[in-house]
């Protein structure tokens, strides 16, 4: 899929899920969290965590009851761990040839400022963009129009194109702001799976990607 950029164009994405597996994000506070409660035998507790999951058994309150530990302890050390994770293939040279055409980068997301930046940290993109939104720090989530006004303010140019992977959030502002929109189909990892019900208009990009590696920045 060729995209044409320069100057005057602004490639927004979002983070969990676009740029990264989310699941490994969750892997990585798993992992963590095991070490801190079964330093000995955290393997075997990490198994049965990522087992817990699959179940959709409420994870964190199985741990508290058997463990003895608290909730808001446990979600702080899920939410605040430095993560081990990566970006998704592909990723690392759209986002550069993407600077060679001098275009603009942005990243809007939602989740908690902290968690967000240290997953970008950790991906080691953030001296790429220009302008990162995060919906804990203007109070506003998407599908929210103010988070894509936030960044064209921010950002003006004369296209904005948007890449990102949910639904029910992610194309509905951007679609009536005429960006281009462009999902990036579930490759089986993804943590939300009901998208199927928002495959109508609104909801849905104007195209599909299996991955970054179909992107050819022109």
């Amino acid at each position: 899929m060729d995209i044409k950029v320069d100057e005057k164009t602004v490639v927004v994405f979002d983070l969990d899920d676009t740029l990264y597996n989310e699941i490994d994000y969750l892997k990585s506070a798993y992992m963590y969290i095991a070490k801190i409660v079964e330093p000995v035998n955290w393997k075997f507790l990490y198994a049965k965590m990522f087992s817990m999951y699959r179940s959709g058994e409420n994870v964190f309150e199985i741990l508290s009851s058997r463990y003895d530990r608290n909730i808001d302890d446990l979600l702080s050390y899920y939410r605040f761990h430095k993560p081990k994770i990566n970006l998704n293939k592909g990723v690392l040279e759209v986002l550069n040839k993407i600077k060679l055409k001098k275009g603009k980068l942005g990243i809007i997301t939602d989740g908690r400022v902290k968690t967000q930046l240290a997953k970008i940290e950790a991906l080691e993109i953030k001296d790429f963009f220009d302008e990162i939104i995060i919906s804990e720090a203007i109070g506003s989530e998407k599908p929210s129009i103010q988070n894509f006004k936030i960044l064209e303010n921010s950002l003006p140019a004369k296209q904005y194109i948007y890449i990102a992977d949910n639904l029910k959030k992610d194309f509905i502002s951007p679609n009536k702001l005429r960006w281009l929109t462009i999902g990036m189909i579930d490759s089986g990892l993804n943590i939300h799976s009901t998208n199927w019900k928002y495959h109508k208009d609104g909801y849905l990009p104007k195209d599909f990607i299996f991955s970054f590696e179909e992107l050819n920045i022109v």
